[in-house]
């Protein structure tokens, strides 16, 4: 889980601007042919582990990439635009035609949700579109998530009325969908103030829904199955919270010399470990991640380093390249 001063979809992007004034043919050629091979290497190792391309690279005789690919064919075609639903909508943005950013499949229903704000639903037995999402005429869906547990529907939405500003949540059975009754579904975490930099999470691998509410800074935990409250998190020097499969790290403002960190049990928030861990005086963190029980753990030029939060033992240290992502 990202920090909660960024956006609800939990996307990373880094995007680097090139410096001011600086002339691409004035020096650094060999470092810019460096920079194109590894490009060029770095494309060819996902064409590799995607479709098995380069076939004098590739394992065995040749590559298998047409075989792959050969069955595949269109089956069908859905539009979200529909001109006789303008009536309907307040906002001149959803009557316009945008891009698709999100599709999420239910059984025999299809989502889509387009970067206006207005989703639709598909029928793959009768490969016609069911219904709008957006119940009021001014409402914006930001995410959806299908909630495998109880055979719903959960779209994440701001309004107009209150200047796109809270988030709300709102559960729809996915069999009142397939007969266009959208009336049967119910908002869902009315008590909680989930103006930004608030945010919700679906964790579908624990079961479990994390809210923020920055209005008085807690987080609550609630069951996916039922949306009862679990147990909440009250601590302003909270800073980040990571998710893995049954535990929670809670990483806290960093000192000079530690950042303060604390390991949960997602299924109660019994504390299961608090420690400290050193860093590298004056070096910003690049990042902290949990993965299962391990610890990942990078500063500005400094080597990655992975640790057993379980067993307090320190696992592995080494140099992060891009080649090990490949």
């Amino acid at each position: 889980m990202e920090n909660h001063k960024k956006s609800l979809l939990r996307l990373r992007l880094r995007v680097t601007a090139k410096k001011r004034g600086r002339d691409p043919g004035s020096s650094g050629g060999a470092s810019r042919k460096l920079r194109e091979r590894d490009c060029v290497n770095s494309v060819r190792k996902l064409q590799r582990r995607e479709i098995g391309g380069l076939p004098r690279m590739a394992r065995g005789a040749s590559s298998n990439a047409p075989e792959k690919f050969r069955n595949i064919q269109l089956q069908e075609e859905f539009d979200t635009y529909d001109h006789n639903v303008n009536w309907f909508l307040k906002l001149q943005f959803l009557k316009k035609r945008s891009k698709i950013i999100e599709i999420v499949a239910a059984k025999d229903v299809i989502f889509a949700l387009a970067q206006s704000g207005l989703c639709a639903a598909f029928s793959r037995t009768t490969n016609k579109r069911i219904c709008f999402l957006n119940i009021s005429p001014d409402e914006v869906i930001r995410s959806l998530f299908y909630n495998k547990n109880n055979d719903s529907l959960i779209t994440v939405s701001v309004y107009a009325s209150d200047h796109f500003s809270s988030l709300k949540c709102r559960t729809t059975p996915i069999e009142y969908i397939r007969r266009n009754q959208l009336n049967a579904g119910f908002p869902l975490f009315e008590t909680e103030s989930l103006k930004w930099p608030g945010f919700v999470e679906f964790d579908d691998v624990n079961g479990k829904v994390l809210t923020y509410s920055a209005q008085d800074g807690i987080y609550k935990v609630f069951d996916l199955k039922n949306y009862n409250f679990l147990y909440s998190i009250s601590d302003n020097n909270v800073q980040e919270i990571k998710i893995s499969p049954g535990i929670m790290l809670l990483i806290f403002q960093r000192t000079p010399g530690y950042v303060p960190l604390k390991i949960l049990s997602i299924e109660d928030g019994t504390v299961l470990k608090s420690f400290n861990h050193l860093l590298h005086r004056n070096k910003k963190v690049d990042f902290i991640e949990q993965f299962n029980e391990k610890l990942l753990v990078k500063q500005e030029n400094e080597n990655l380093q992975i640790l057993d939060v379980i067993r307090s033992s320190f696992s592995l240290q080494f140099i992060l390249t891009p080649m090990l992502f490949f």
